[in-house]
């Protein structure tokens, strides 16, 4: 990796060197235009003959040289270390993950979420070369961590997962199709994949055709259905107790498999009903070891030489030469 500034975004105020020549050059007409209007120019111009022009030039250049470094230094200019150039070779895998009450479900010891959570720890230890992202979902989907190769802080991310981080309830899995999605450089129509980990009680009838179009885009989206088809009640984590419903009625949380199954299928994926943490990493890994792998550069774990001070330095010089900078003339002594 060569050169580069870490806070592009800054480039805008180059702009404000134009403005500024715009300004001198304005300036510069009208003081031509007020010495015609005082008087005779001749008497005028023997008034004012300590005044150099030229010095007066040179100090706005001065000024401006230094804004443009200032601007340079803001910018930030770096360089990768020889020996920290990190080059890995993986793809980019969003993983989705159910958050809705219903995963409170005790069909899987000790609920559906907390295996959830184990499983994803360890597939994300046995995938130490791709860049991972988490999106939380339940009524809603948040993206709770974007791609990085930090898998360290992703795991923190993992465990830190519960319903209340996603205040409106229910399971829309078309929303969390659509921010794992957008995770991805749309740019690139390959090395995607979405692991989707849900019970599929869905509340949405869209997921199917957000499937297809993500398939379009060359997102492959692998689906592990959490729970079982019998089902079980689901614990109401402010009682302790089994949830009911209006009627009094125990609620019954069912693993939706269907629904989960077409997803993969639209998407050139795999469905996987979690029983074994172990086996299910095994199957994920052979399918997501189809996709084409890259290699990419990871910033966040690189140890940059940045030259900013270099820069403010070299203003901060340019400013203190333009300022013992005199606009009068020296007076010849006889």
């Amino acid at each position: 990796m060569s050169w580069q500034f870490q806070y592009k975004e800054f480039v805008w105020l180059f702009v404000a060197i134009a403005v500024l020549v715009l300004l001198f050059l304005s300036l510069l007409r009208w003081k031509r235009n007020t010495l015609k209007r005082i008087g005779d120019e001749k008497l005028v111009r023997l008034l004012i003959n300590n005044f150099s022009s030229e010095r007066f030039t040179v100090k706005f250049i001065l000024q401006v040289a230094a804004f443009t470094l200032g601007i340079l230094a803001v910018m930030n200019p770096r360089k990768p270390g020889d020996a920290d150039n990190i080059s890995r070779k993986g793809i980019d895998i969003a993983i989705a993950l159910d958050v809705s009450k219903s995963m409170l479900a005790t069909d899987l010891a000790p609920n559906r979420l907390e295996r959830a959570k184990q499983l994803i720890n360890k597939l994300i230890g046995a995938m130490p070369d791709d860049r991972v992202a988490l999106v939380l979902f339940a009524g809603k989907a948040y993206l709770q961590m974007p791609l990085t190769i930090d898998h360290g802080a992703a795991n923190l991310f993992v465990s830190s997962a519960t319903p209340d981080a996603v205040p409106q309830q229910g399971t829309v899995i078309s929303d969390a199709l659509k921010m794992s999605a957008g995770v991805f450089n749309s740019n690139e129509k390959r090395f995607k994949a979405v692991v989707l980990i849900s019970d599929g009680e869905d509340h949405d009838e869209t997921a199917i055709t957000t499937a297809k179009a993500l398939a379009e885009q060359g997102v492959m989206v692998n689906t592990i259905g959490i729970g079982s088809v019998e089902g079980s009640p689901i614990i109401d984590p402010a009682t302790g107790l089994n949830k009911r419903d209006e009627a009094g009625n125990t609620v019954i949380s069912k693993l939706n498999e269907e629904e989960l199954k077409k997803i993969a299928t639209e998407t050139n994926g795999v469905y996987i009903q979690l029983k074994s943490s172990d086996e299910a990493i095994a199957v994920l890994k052979s399918q997501l070891s189809q996709i084409e792998r890259k290699a990419f550069g990871d910033v966040s774990q690189m140890n940059f030489k940045t030259y900013y001070l270099w820069f403010a330095a070299a203003m901060f010089f340019l400013l203190l030469i333009e300022n013992f900078i005199p606009e009068r003339k020296k007076r010849l002594t006889v």
